[in-house]
């Protein structure tokens, strides 16, 4: 099934890191950068132009800012001089800058621009360099890339997962087909494991068996696409019928179908994510339990061989490994490492692109190990590489575990 391009959204992007001079000036009353060989690059040479923009600060867990503005590109010297600024008006995201925060300005496809605040070494930070192809760390310098149809990325799970993040929809290119494989369901939601088995049927080249990374990778993408489709047609439905109340406009029902929609992304994903892995672990003739219960009735996503052998004294610690399963981090990894005491190394399988090596560290400093479809490992940095293992270097660590016995 055809997916669309990161050219398809953005034209340009500028990126750079933020000396304590230049976040002092996005959070003063000065409201201006001065022009560089890459701005010029990203946004030409006019005398005067103004953009619409939109201002996004992203930070930790549920930490994010948003806000609607503009911003000006404008030639601020007398002929012959020429000299470009970047004007841009005080709010709450522009406040938020501190020294070492990396800067991304992006140019959209309608001549809009997003100017983009993160933490400098954070996962946001590594999602954004990743999504637009830029290989280095942002120095002090603006660093600019036209994104073209030759160098833009295709828009699959992963690049779709960090759009949403910036809080773009993505639209599908081939909805007619999307739209026939759930026309069943109508207006309803099915269960979830119905829309997983829905999205591994209809792609019956796929092999679990031959490529457990691949495969895992095209079901969570096609579900995912299944999922998004539906939802459209639901969440038309219901804004058409309108929130309506005694009172007049029904502000907490649309509040409440909001949170709802919201709510319905996560568990959903979460839960996905669980039933192909089952499906793939099943394929590969691997003895596991699903959320077995072990001490304290903590509940692992995946235990192998089992619970059984789990509470059986006899039974060689070294020979049981458990799994969680987790669609996206942020910090709740923790969770995973008190699930089973008698597992002195927790495996962990993630879809979050580009965790930081803050982060990797401390998982390693706890003995939790990471596992990452192979498709995602690019989108960490060298250094962490050596250390991530596939979904296939899990699959056949517990199987030779399993055949020791």
């Amino acid at each position: 099934m055809r997916r669309g391009l990161l050219s398809d959204y953005f034209d340009g992007v500028a990126v750079k890191r933020l000396s304590a001079v230049e976040a002092d000036i996005l959070r003063s009353n000065q409201h201006e950068f001065n022009s560089s060989k890459q701005l010029k690059s990203l946004l030409g040479t006019p005398d005067r132009m103004q953009y619409q923009a939109i201002f996004i600060w992203i930070g930790g867990e549920q930490e994010a800012l948003s806000e609607e503005g503009f911003l000006t590109w404008y030639q601020s010297r007398k002929p012959p001089r020429r000299e470009h600024r970047l004007y841009f008006p005080t709010n709450a995201v522009c406040g938020t800058a501190t020294e070492g925060d990396v800067l991304f300005i992006a140019r959209r496809t309608d001549n809009t621009l997003m100017l983009i605040i993160v933490p400098g070494g954070s996962t946001i930070q590594n999602q954004l360099l990743w999504l637009f192809g830029i290989e280095e760390q942002p120095a002090l310098q603006f660093e600019s890339l036209e994104i073209s149809k030759d160098n833009a990325a295709e828009l699959d799970f992963t690049a779709r997962y960090i759009l949403d993040e910036l809080g773009i929809e993505i639209e599908e290119p081939e909805a007619d087909r999307l739209d026939a494989l759930i026309e069943k369901f109508g207006l309803v939601f099915p269960p979830t494991r119905v829309m997983s088995e829905l999205a591994r049927s209809s792609l019956p080249h796929i092999s679990a068996s031959d490529d457990p990374d691949g495969a895992l990778m095209a079901w969570i993408d096609r579900e995912e696409q299944l999922f998004r489709r539906l939802e459209r047609h639901v969440v038309a439905d219901r804004i058409k019928n309108g929130f309506h109340s005694d009172e007049g406009t029904d502000v907490d029902g649309f509040m409440g179908f909001s949170r709802s929609v919201q709510n319905r992304r996560m568990k959903r994903a979460g839960l996905a994510l669980e039933h192909h892995l089952e499906a793939i672990f099943t394929a590969h003739l691997m003895s596991f339990d699903r959320d077995a219960e072990t001490e304290n009735r903590n509940k692992p996503d995946f235990l192998f061989p089992g619970q059984e052998e789990y509470r059986n004294p006899a039974f060689p610690a070294a020979r049981l490994t458990m799994l969680g399963s987790k669609s996206t981090l942020k910090d709740r990894w923790r969770q995973v490492l008190s699930e089973a005491e008698r597992i002195r190394e927790k495996h962990l399988l993630t879809l979050e692109p580009g965790i930081s090596e803050t982060q990797t560290d401390e998982m390693q400093a706890k003995q939790l190990q990471l596992v990452l479809p192979q498709s995602l490992h690019s989108t960490y940095r060298e250094s962490q590489r050596g250390w991530l293992l596939t979904l296939g270097n899990f699959v056949e660590l517990v199987k030779e575990r399993q055949r020791a016995g």
